[in-house]
């Protein structure tokens, strides 16, 4: 499954609309994802599963690129 991330850079930032980064991860379940992520100094806001015709789209209209 693919996961989309959306976070800010830093754990002490607050989480502002236009200040947030995304990234996509695949993994087995948004747990998976959190862990994976856990030694990054990210403030994590929201894990969105992909499928379907949104998974078509972000890989049509933005730059997708899965992180490893």
């Amino acid at each position: 499954m693919i996961f989309k991330v959306f976070y800010q850079e830093s754990k002490a930032e607050v989480p502002v609309r236009e200040c947030t980064n995304s990234l996509y991860m695949e993994a087995e379940s948004e747990r998976e994802v959190r862990l994976k992520l856990k030694d990054q100094p990210y403030n994590i806001e929201f894990v969105q599963k992909l499928e379907g015709a949104f998974l078509e789209y972000e890989q049509n209209h933005h730059s997708f690129e899965l992180e490893k």
